[in-house]
């Protein structure tokens, strides 16, 4: 019994360095969202870290900063949201898809 428990200690720690690995990586990568028709966009990376936003010149109007900054909201949000798909996905490749059935895996 001792050594399945070593072997499955061992696969455990193997499987934890893969997952900080991937997490560094996952850091790193970027992906877009948008929203009013493309004129906002917003970069984010994997990490949920917004990297920057882009508004369309045509959008700007100083009279209407409220439909602009739910436009923000929109398109941060669609950039999580792929980040968070992107996340499940290669986290799931190493866990297998337990990561979301263990409470605190990621």
């Amino acid at each position: 019994m001792a050594k399945g428990f070593g072997n499955m200690m061992r696969q455990a720690q193997l499987m934890q360095k893969k997952m900080a690995e991937i997490h560094d990586e996952l850091k790193q990568k970027t992906v877009e969202g948008e929203s009013g028709q493309g004129q906002v966009k917003a970069v984010v990376t994997c990490g949920f870290e917004v990297k920057s936003i882009n508004i369309a010149d045509e959008l700007v109007d100083p009279e209407d900063k409220e439909t602009l900054e739910d436009l923000i909201v929109l398109a941060v949000n669609s950039a999580f949201e792929k980040a968070r798909k992107i996340k499940e996905e290669e986290m799931g490749k190493v866990t297998g898809g337990m990561a979301g059935k263990i409470p605190g895996l990621f």
